[in-house]
């Protein structure tokens, strides 16, 4: 495992004096795995949506993303922003996570598609299924670094910016307000005392830090 994540995920553990140990988890299964429980906090981009803080509870913010769109750069559907939400173009989200919701209540015109994991989303695109997907700014990141035909479209003003905690987010089971001030305590202290600016420089989402 490497990323923002994973090198916090071990500074938040040596702070508390304890050994680190890893679940595997994803975007859809947050609030199973935590209430299970099968790890004690979630650390992996969790957006903080209001259906997540109904039975979740999170840390102070310190990374803020809006969201971006994601082409071919020889696509002559999409150019700009203002193309996505037009008749005929396709525009695929991930299934099941908060761009979902949010991109049906904003398409007016353009056919919205239900995905699966993000590498289907790359999939269909090549393959001319879809004309454009949307995802965060971490994701379009690894994507422009390893895919040469992806091209990103950014929003010309703030679209829907989210508000998550570290690396997106530290996320617990409600009810453990002990463990919860912990975590949100680290949190601050990585905020002040640089740890948090100078991980996020190295794996390069120093652009959406949020230092306060």
């Amino acid at each position: 495992m490497e990323g923002l994540d994973t090198e916090l995920s071990v500074e938040l553990a040596r702070d508390l004096g304890v050994q680190q140990d890893s679940v595997e988890s994803s975007f859809t299964t947050p609030v199973a795995d935590l209430n299970a429980p099968r790890c004690d906090m979630g650390m992996f981009a969790i957006a903080i949506v209001p259906q997540r803080l109904q039975q979740l509870a999170f840390t102070r913010p310190d990374m803020l993303s809006d969201l971006h769109a994601v082409t071919t750069r020889t696509s002559a559907v999409v150019r700009r922003w203002e193309d996505i939400d037009r008749p005929g173009v396709a525009v695929a989200v991930q299934a099941g996570i908060f761009m979902e919701p949010v991109m049906a209540a904003v398409l007016k015109m353009a056919r919205l598609v239900g995905g699966a994991p993000p590498a289907s989303l790359e999939r269909e695109l090549e393959a001319a299924s879809v004309d454009v997907f949307m995802t965060d700014y971490p994701y379009s990141r690894r994507l422009l670094d390893n895919a040469d035909r992806a091209c990103l479209v950014n929003p010309p003003a703030p679209f829907h910016v989210l508000t998550c905690a570290c690396a997106y987010d530290h996320a617990v089971k409600q009810g453990d307000p002990e463990r919860l001030a912990q975590v949100d305590s680290f949190v601050q202290r990585i905020q002040r005392d640089g740890r948090l600016l100078t991980a996020a420089r190295r794996h390069r989402p120093s652009d959406i830090v949020h230092l306060r």
